[in-house]
């Protein structure tokens, strides 16, 4: 029990460290599928114009959506293809910079060359690999990111491949074998709502308290 409470305050300083966090700033024509690994819910991002990140190595999935460009023909909707970055960030801030996309020279432009850039606070540019999801993911882009980093692609990320959402519920269940008692659902349930940086640093501080 006094590990487990352990566990618990320690789980509860990491989701708070502030030192480790970037903020995400969410442009409103970028839909963003899938973050580190892991798909995005609709209700985690409605109203939100930006997530909070650990610093480090991150990897998106995501598509842009305009609705009534103009052209010849009158309005006009545009999605891209899902598209993949890359990219280590230590800025405070970050975002995705689009072009204005707002005619088919541009729109073609940037599908043939994922013309954005990822940009600090200070607009400078940050080193990024791009590219897009060439396969069709039948709406499971979380599975289809999975066989993405799994094979090496360009823009992989292979410990995102290792590391997903039911590998490290199964790694939280295993570390935690030792501890018993009431405290293992609610532990459990916390541990799901963060993301995956926060999970491997709190499974870290598990085995060590198992080992002390």
């Amino acid at each position: 029990m006094k590990l487990s409470l352990a566990a618990t305050g320690l789980l509860a300083l990491l989701v708070t460290a502030p030192c480790h966090a970037i903020t995400l700033k969410l442009d409103p024509d970028i839909e963003l599928l899938v973050l580190d690994g892991r798909k995005i819910s609709g209700s985690l991002l409605k109203g939100a114009d930006s997530l909070e990140l650990d610093r480090g190595e991150h990897q998106f999935l995501f598509r842009v959506e305009k609705t009534h460009l103009h052209s010849l023909q009158g309005s006009a909707d545009y999605q891209s293809a899902p598209l993949i970055v890359t990219f280590t960030a230590k800025a405070k801030s970050i975002s995705i910079r689009l072009p204005s996309l707002e005619n088919r020279r541009e729109r073609q432009h940037f599908d043939r060359e994922f013309a954005f850039q990822v940009v600090d606070e200070q607009g400078k540019e940050i080193h990024s690999k791009r590219d897009r999801l060439r396969a069709d993911p039948l709406g499971d882009y979380e599975q289809a990111m999975y066989v993405y980093n799994r094979n090496g692609n360009v823009a992989s990320v292979p410990r995102f491949a290792e590391n997903n959402a039911d590998t490290s519920a199964a790694r939280l269940t295993a570390d935690l074998t030792w501890s018993a008692g009431s405290d293992m659902p609610s532990l459990q349930i916390w541990f799901h709502r963060f993301d995956e940086a926060t999970r491997q640093r709190f499974l870290a501080w598990v085995k060590t308290l198992r080992t002390s």
